[in-house]
C-alpha cells in the first residue's frame, strides 16, 4: 500500500516537472519573427550567421533597426560596424538563425 502512495507521488512530481519544463521553453519561431521585424523585415536582411553565441546580420540599412527592442528580446549585446550587426543572444543564436533562416 505504501509503495502506491510512492508511485503515485512519483508520477505526479514527473508531470509537474514535465510541465514546468514545457512552460519555461521559448517558442522561437515567434521570437524569430520579431527579431526579422526588428531588424527592419525580411527585405532589409542581406545574411545572417551565427558565430557560437554571437548572431551576425548583414542588413541593407542598418537605421531600420531597432536595437533596443532587440536588446528587450534577450540581447545581451549589439555591436555595429558598417552594415553589419552583430548580436550576443548566448546559447539561443544557433536556434534563432534555424528559425530565421525558414522563415526568409
Amino acid at each position: 500500500m505504501q509503495i502506491i502512495q510512492y508511485i503515485i507521488i512519483a508520477i505526479v512530481l514527473i508531470i509537474i516537472s514535465l510541465v514546468i519544463v514545457k512552460l519555461s521553453k521559448r517558442d522561437f519561431n515567434i521570437e524569430a519573427n520579431k527579431l526579422i521585424t526588428y531588424l527592419g523585415g525580411k527585405d532589409n536582411i542581406v545574411n545572417a550567421e551565427c558565430n557560437m553565441s554571437r548572431f551576425k546580420v548583414i542588413l541593407k540599412d542598418v537605421s531600420l533597426a531597432n536595437k533596443d527592442a532587440i536588446q528587450k528580446l534577450g540581447a545581451k549585446g549589439i555591436v555595429e560596424i558598417d552594415n553589419q550587426l552583430k548580436i550576443i543572444f548566448g546559447k539561443n543564436a544557433k536556434q534563432l538563425k534555424k528559425y530565421i533562416e525558414e522563415i526568409l
